[in-house]
């Protein structure tokens, strides 16, 4: 009889779980290809790691088995593929949790191996055949109702009673941390300067929708209607956080702003000054979140001459769209996402635009990117092969950074096959194209850097028309009504818009804490690929995301709707962890490097 993939699966985890049970890392090593990887969030290591080949393995297992004491690794379905090629979802347990990992074997070796933390054992979610009875069935004089305990504990948190967790930023990283925080039980504050939920979305300029499309875009444990669009405008995603933030019953301070924040070290606690609907609020939480978004304070390039210009300039994020642009001159430094829906909507205004490129762009279509990049893992297709959002979030983990540009390359060689003729009319109209250095296209542009790229929604072909007139090379200066290129090249305007991106998230610590803190946090975002804007050394997780920072019980959380939603598993469990005075033994803290 051939091995079966689920007889080669099982074999693997029975060998692998006796050489751990046994503390024989050795007997470990020899179940693992000598290129290997293996990624863990939290379940080993307390931290969000990648162990690259087995002296790096064994390294891990040699500090962490005596805490961890793996255990029951089984598989949690059958395995797929065959005897040589095995992928697995596997099930297992460590002392203080439940986890859930995903093996790929080759050849009876394991290749990459995923292991994650799903949940504390004694400190489950309160779900399922474990949800709260939520009334008590006798009759008592003086009962309170579930609105008046939540208005009585809500008119408490913060002013009598202090809770665990503050975060800063209530856009939708926030509000999806806070959720999972509100289910495990931890108290939280959420901080917010805008007026209600989903601000952060409303106050964007008004042609707005998500570029990724609706199956990739949940929110933890709620998802979106079946029906919604695949490309949700974004009013539409600003009313859902609203109303989510309400029946997730999250303490959403809304019209407050953090002014300052200090680790006060006699008390082992934060000391966060906030201004709530213009009250001061001293906040004492043991642990504190900044979920500012994916990047940090807007970054405008300082160019000769600014001062002197007569008309309107503003960076991207306050451009508010809409308005009669009829006979205006509008020139947008910059060729990335922001700045081609933002040409596109001066140019259905009525303006005169022109694009101001200064370095080439990776340009996706839309449909393509949905069909080749996520169609397998987010789609309708997906979900009738039984590929759920979960199951596609730790799919698309399971592919190491280090590998994942392999993975990658193929997947935009098609695209650049598929749409050759769109991609030859882009570089006739005298754009700069490019699919990332290595050719790994988009997403790695994004983990690296987070800027470089165009999903394009219909804004192409604005520039292929001509409609949006291009402009290549670098700005000299700006006079009092032109942008001047390097080349001599003057461009009239009436308004400069600077969709120039944004800089480390860093930066808010740096003027809500100190210098000092922000430094030793370091540089957030990107992984070491020593690409152009992530430079070395290689680390091999997003920098500081969702993990212990070099600060005391400071955490950054952000990313896209996608690792917002996925990521937050991992950084409530840490939080509620730390809640409970649980022992978290961090594994290889990662080095600060790069400072702002």
């Amino acid at each position: 009889m051939p091995e079966t993939a689920n007889g080669v699966a099982e074999a693997w985890l029975a060998q692998f779980e006796e050489a751990l049970h046994s503390n024989n890392t050795e007997a470990a090593l020899e179940l693992f290809e000598d290129e290997s990887y293996w990624r863990d969030f939290v379940s080993f290591t307390w931290n969000l790691k990648t162990l690259e080949g087995k002296p790096e393995i064994k390294r891990m297992l040699d500090a962490t088995l005596p805490d961890v004491q793996p255990s029951n690794w089984k598989l949690a379905e059958d395995a797929t593929g065959d005897a040589a090629n095995v992928e697995a979802w596997v099930d297992f347990e460590t002392a203080q949790a439940r986890g859930h990992a995903h093996l790929r074997l080759r050849n009876g070796k394991c290749w990459t191996l995923l292991t994650t933390m799903q949940e504390l054992k004694g400190f489950e979610e309160k779900k399922g055949p474990n949800r709260e009875q939520g009334v008590a069935h006798h009759i008592s004089k003086g009962r309170k109702s579930w609105l008046e305990l939540k208005e009585e504990q809500e008119a408490k948190l913060g002013y009598e009673e202090q809770p665990n967790t503050v975060i800063i930023g209530g856009g939708q990283g926030g509000i999806g941390l806070g959720a999972r925080l509100r289910r495990l039980g931890v108290s939280t504050i959420i901080v917010e300067k805008n007026e209600r939920p989903g601000d952060s979305w409303r106050n964007r300029y008004k042609s707005l929708h998500l570029h990724d499309p609706v199956w990739y875009d949940h929110l933890p444990y709620m998802k979106f209607p079946d029906d919604w669009p695949v490309f949700a405008a974004k009013d539409k995603i600003g009313d859902w956080l609203e109303h989510y933030t309400r029946i997730m019953e999250l303490n959403y301070w809304s019209k407050t702003e953090c002014t300052n924040a200090r680790w006060d070290a006699d008390r082992g606690e934060w000391e966060v000054s906030v201004m709530r609907d213009g009250e001061p609020v001293t906040l004492r939480p043991k642990q504190l979140v900044f979920a500012l978004g994916v990047s940090g304070y807007p970054n405008v390039p300082v160019f000769d001459g600014a001062e002197s210009f007569l008309g309107q300039q503003y960076h991207s994020s306050k451009h508010p769209g809409g308005g009669d642009w009829t006979g205006k001159k509008a020139v947008v430094i910059g060729s990335n996402n922001s700045a081609h829906d933002i040409c596109a909507d001066l140019w259905e205004h009525g303006a005169d635009v022109t694009m101001v490129q200064r370095s080439s762009t990776h340009i996706a279509r839309s449909e393509s990117l949905m069909d080749l990049a996520l169609g397998d893992l987010y789609s309708e297709k997906a979900l009738s092969n039984g590929v759920t959002t979960e199951k596609a979030d730790l799919l698309f983990a399971s592919l190491p950074y280090r590998i994942l540009p392999e993975a990658q390359i193929p997947v935009y060689q098609q695209m650049a096959a598929r749409d050759a003729e769109f991609y030859s009319q882009l570089e006739a109209a005298g754009f700069d194209l490019d699919f990332g250095v290595d050719g790994s296209g988009l997403f790695l542009k994004y983990l690296r850097r987070g800027s470089g790229y165009y999903i394009d929604v219909g804004a192409s072909q604005l520039i292929i028309d001509g409609r949006v007139k291009l402009a290549n090379g670098q700005v000299s200066k700006i006079t009092g009504n032109a942008v001047v290129m390097a080349d001599g090249t003057e461009l009239e305007a009436d308004v400069i818009i600077y969709a120039t991106g944004y800089g480390s998230m860093n930066g808010w610590l740096a003027d809500l804490v100190s210098p000092e803190v922000a430094d030793a946090v370091g540089k957030c975002w990107g992984f070491g690929s020593d690409t152009p804007k992530d430079p070395g050394p290689w680390e091999g997780e997003l920098r500081n995301m969702w993990k212990p920072t070099n600060v005391q019980n400071l955490w950054i959380h952000g990313g896209n709707l996608h690792q917002s939603r996925h990521y937050s598993t991992y950084l409530a469990l840490q939080l509620k962890a730390r809640a409970e005075g649980l022992p978290t033994p961090v594994y290889e803290l990662q080095p600060s490097h790069h400072t702002r």
